[in-house]
């Protein structure tokens, strides 16, 4: 599960994601932080909804629908079908793996979200 800490909003404890979806916020005498939120929710379900449609359509419209036309053309020895089907679809499910990951820390800074850095006591500061 993932927890916002408060303190990054402006709260005293910890803000779960399911809350901040259902409209609750530690400040809701606040519109612009519940619309901060809600917009930030929003961008995130689109870049989901997005990077999922073109790995819908990469995994199923290429490797499926369209191999017999792809197969037409060759990639090295392999037919590129062939070859989308087999190891395309894995390349390109990784590529956005990490696009995704891009895509959220760009947000995070933007909402000023990001994850702080702590230093650990026990490694004395190393």
């Amino acid at each position: 599960m993932i927890v916002i800490p408060k303190e990054d909003l402006g709260c005293g404890s910890s803000v779960v994601p399911s809350d901040l979806s259902s409209g609750a916020s530690c400040m809701k005498n606040d519109p612009v932080s519940h619309l901060s939120l809600r917009a930030y929710w929003r961008t995130n379900l689109l870049i989901v909804g997005v990077l999922l449609s073109v790995w819908f359509v990469v995994s199923f419209g290429l490797s499926i629908v369209f191999v017999d036309d792809l197969n037409t053309i060759r990639l090295g020895s392999f037919r590129l079908g062939f070859w989308m089907a087999q190891q395309g679809s894995m390349y390109v499910f990784v590529v956005l793996i990490f696009v995704y990951v891009w895509l959220m820390n760009r947000l995070d800074r933007e909402y000023d979200l990001e994850e702080k850095e702590e230093v650990s006591s026990e490694r004395g500061g190393q």
